[in-house]
């Protein structure tokens, strides 16, 4: 917050400190776009960059002598903070596009200079102080007897040079929330992979137990089937060996005409069947097998997560983690 007393050392303290702060570690000038900001929050020149990736990573293949393809690691030279590249090298870093713009304003302009912007409540008045309790540039007429006659200001520089170190300030803060998010959407991402896994594995799981049911249930219903049959050929048979042996009885008696072959065919009497077994009424039902899945039917279309803690709860969190960085 600027004070009544400030002053032009102060002024060039805080120019000196942007200054600093755009000054490359490695080749001690003011950074040369394009800018790279390491994980650590720290910036280099892509080409310091490159350098220093070369000097720590000596045997690894280049292309074209530019950039290593094939990934590695190095420190960053002003915290020693160990950082690990992807197969894009240098060139697969972030770049600060905030300090590359504050440079391109820090550097003295080539181009013609832009026409002086006047003062919108004095026409005639060009815009040459800035509103400190108001935060905008405005005319020394609005101080004198204007809208900001009560207000504190400053020269447009000094002005300049605070909100700039803000703007500096507020692109680390900005950077923090980006690796914050991040590290937020790998640990969705790996997250959902870890639980889509589990579910998988659950219902390959009941899988596994309804062919166990399966198999169980028809091994009982393929039992008694075949009981059953047999049973049933087994008494097929006598009845056709009963009707083969009264045939045959027959037809001797017919044939020989003896008085003996007539007794004993009566003796036999072919149309008694009193000895066979005869089958009860509904044998042939298979319906006490007969299984009621409705509740495991319903059960299974019931399946569902866990009612857990709602989803604009992570929004939440994420949004109060951004508040407190900014």
């Amino acid at each position: 917050i600027y004070s009544k007393s400030t002053s032009v050392p102060d002024l060039n303290h805080i120019m000196e400190s942007l200054e600093k702060q755009l000054v490359c570690p490695i080749c001690l000038e003011m950074f040369t776009k394009p800018v790279v900001i390491l994980p650590c929050q720290h910036n280099l020149c892509r080409k310091c960059a490159n350098d220093v990736f070369q000097a720590s990573n000596p045997y690894l293949s280049t292309r074209s002598g530019s950039t290593v393809t094939s990934g590695g690691r190095f420190r960053c030279p002003s915290c020693r903070h160990e950082v690990v590249l992807d197969r894009h090298g240098v060139y697969g870093l972030q770049r600060n596009l905030l300090v590359e713009n504050i440079i391109d304003i820090s550097k003295p302009s080539v181009e013609p200079k832009l026409e002086q912007p006047m003062c919108e409540d004095h026409k005639d008045e060009k815009i040459n102080i800035y509103c400190v309790t108001c935060g905008v540039p405005t005319c020394s007429l609005c101080k004198v007897f204007g809208n900001h006659k009560d207000c504190e200001v400053a020269p447009l520089n000094s002005g300049f040079a605070f909100n700039s170190l803000n703007v500096f300030g507020n692109n680390e803060r900005i950077q923090a929330i980006i690796s914050h998010l991040e590290e937020t959407c790998r640990a969705v991402d790996e997250n959902g992979r870890r639980q889509k896994s589990k579910v998988c594995e659950t219902f390959d799981h009941l899988f596994a137990l309804l062919e166990e049911k399966k198999g169980e249930m028809t091994v009982r219903i393929n039992s008694e089937q075949e009981e059953k049959l047999d049973y049933i050929r087994g008494l097929r048979r006598k009845y056709s060996d009963h009707l083969d042996n009264t045939a045959k009885l027959l037809e001797t008696a017919i044939q020989t005409m003896d008085e003996s072959e007539m007794a004993l065919f009566l003796i036999v009497d072919g149309t008694n069947t009193s000895h066979l077994d005869k089958l009860q009424l509904g044998y042939e039902n298979m319906d006490h097998f007969k299984a009621n899945f409705d509740h495991q039917r319903r059960t299974l279309i019931s399946i569902d997560f866990i009612k857990c803690t709602d989803q604009s709860e992570t929004r939440r969190s994420i949004h109060h983690y951004v508040s407190m960085l900014a």
